[in-house]
């Protein structure tokens, strides 16, 4: 695993779209397609913009599946993840192959139909974040580090319903769901790269249980650090709460 860290989330998310988007050229060249799996969240906005504004990517030769979605919510609202890829990523872009997560059907029927299509071949490229709790997708602490389920119905824990609230997408607590879809610990390491994208300061003593802490499922994103191919961008903010390190690499 690599640690980049940069001066701010601009800088952090332009250097993770580049490397993203050499992945998705590269796939496309070697095999025809590429297949990545997309994270959402506010976290998100800036390298999503970013890699939207890639040149010389054949994005009709991409598939996409995401990470998690909330159980019950529809598409039409607005913390739906369906609807923030369409409109921050899919729609922009042209993507025509995409997998999405119905939240509003019948969570374990979702799970295994997606995760077989999921599971039907190697995804090139993961991009992720890591959440204030910890958590990587919606697989919040103790996370289950075993199960090679592609896709997992999970219950929400209070931190992680209070980052959504916090975020913005819901207006009390009450609203943000208690249940959500989300792709596995496993599911996600078997990717051949992965981007994990974390600004911000509210995310740093994550990031430092995750990356300074020990390899725990209390702490689900330290897991990243068994996956050879993890490129972690930070920026100062997010990584204020590291020690110095050799392997960080400051930009």
């Amino acid at each position: 695993m690599i640690i980049r860290v940069f001066k701010d989330k601009l800088s952090l998310a332009s250097a993770a779209a580049e490397q993203a988007a050499a992945l998705i050229r590269s796939a496309i060249s070697e095999k025809g397609t590429a297949r990545i799996i997309a994270a959402t969240g506010a976290s998100q906005f800036e390298f999503l913009d970013a890699l939207t504004e890639a040149p010389d990517i054949d994005w009709k030769r991409v598939e996409m599946f995401h990470l998690d979605e909330y159980t019950g919510l529809p598409i039409s609202h607005p913390a739906s993840f369906r609807n923030y890829l369409l409109n921050r990523l899919i729609n922009k872009v042209g993507i025509s192959r995409y997998y999405f997560l119905d939240g509003e059907a019948d969570p374990a029927s979702v799970a295994r139909k997606v995760g077989k299509m999921l599971s039907a071949a190697t995804v090139d490229v993961a991009f992720v974040g890591i959440g204030e709790n910890g958590h990587l997708a919606f697989n919040d602490p103790p996370a289950d580090f075993e199960t090679e389920e592609p896709y997992l119905v999970v219950q929400l824990d209070e931190a992680c319903r209070r980052q959504q609230l916090g975020e913005g997408w819901f207006t009390s607590i009450e609203e943000v769901p208690r249940r959500a879809i989300s792709m596995s610990v496993r599911q996600i390491l078997k990717s051949r790269e992965i981007i994990c994208v974390v600004p911000d300061r509210r995310k740093a003593r994550a990031v430092a249980a995750c990356f300074e802490g020990e390899i725990s499922p209390n702490t689900p994103a330290s897991i990243l650090r068994t996956h050879e191919g993890t490129t972690v961008y930070l920026d100062q903010d997010s990584a204020a709460l590291l020690t110095p390190a050799s392997s960080l690499s400051r930009v």
